[in-house]
């Protein structure tokens, strides 16, 4: 089991280690922007190395909603991001489910998420990721990543499901049950994003935690990884010195 850390995208190569991660993930423009992301110095050495390297792509994206204004630049800066992440041989691109209006029906988002993954022609996998709050999201409770993933059943646009422990715990649902769900009901998790919380089940809110350190059961936190056996990275606060730790904390009890 690979496991990394969300790391600045100035220098991943050094980010890695320094922390003595096995993989990262980066954003490879500002994450609330619609700016496509600019050509790397790097380019060359990032394609050479082992290191796996994970795309976020911009929290903007919403290709799911019915708002044309919307949802068109966001599949015009996935496909831009989805490029430069093939520059780099990303290992895949991170993208949150999106929601729709709270008068639409959730049905109209899975269309909108299955038309735009047929219209992308790419070899690196688009990994869908749940979502914490969001009162008509397509990806907050199993029940709607469940039908998410039937919608985009058979695509030829690899795609997967990425599933972040803070937002599973802030979403509603029970990490371990809902894992099991996920497994059952997908056949696969693609990548964990190992997160505490700062707040309770169920808030909505997305703050994440030191691992151990938050409101998150650390048992059922760690039995969620090792339930998914799939690539993890951290996206928890702080330094250097406090993602090394936090790699320490996970390697240990796994």
């Amino acid at each position: 089991m690979r496991i990394g850390v969300h790391v600045p995208g100035t220098d991943p190569l050094g980010a890695a280690a320094a922390r003595g991660a096995d993989l990262v993930q980066v954003f490879l423009t500002a994450p609330q922007s619609y700016d496509p992301p600019p050509d790397r110095d790097d380019t060359a050495q990032l394609v050479a190395s082992d290191l796996p390297v994970y795309v976020h792509a911009p929290y903007l994206i919403n290709v799911a909603t019915g708002v044309n204004r919307i949802r068109h630049p966001s599949r015009s800066n996935l496909e831009q991001t989805v490029r430069a992440a093939e520059a780099i041989d990303a290992a895949g691109v991170i993208v949150h489910g999106g929601h729709v209006s709270d008068d639409d029906d959730p049905a109209t988002g899975y269309g909108n998420w299955r038309t735009t993954l047929d219209r992308l022609e790419t070899t690196v996998p688009i990994l869908v990721e749940n979502t914490a709050g969001g009162t008509n999201a397509m990806a907050r409770r199993v029940d709607r990543m469940l039908a998410l993933f039937e919608a985009l059943d058979g695509t030829d646009t690899p795609h997967g499901l990425c599933l972040d422990t803070c937002h599973l715990w802030a979403g509603g649902d029970d990490l371990v049950e809902g894992t099991r769900r996920l497994l059952d009901g997908v056949g696969r998790i693609d990548l964990v994003h190992a997160n505490d919380s700062r707040d309770e089940a169920d808030s909505g809110r997305d703050r994440h935690a030191n691992l151990g350190a938050g409101q998150v059961d650390p048992e059922a936190l760690v039995e969620v990884v090792r339930m998914a056996d799939a690539d993890v990275v951290l996206e928890t606060p702080g330094d250097v010195a406090d993602h090394v730790a936090d790699l320490a904390w996970l390697r240990e009890r796994l």
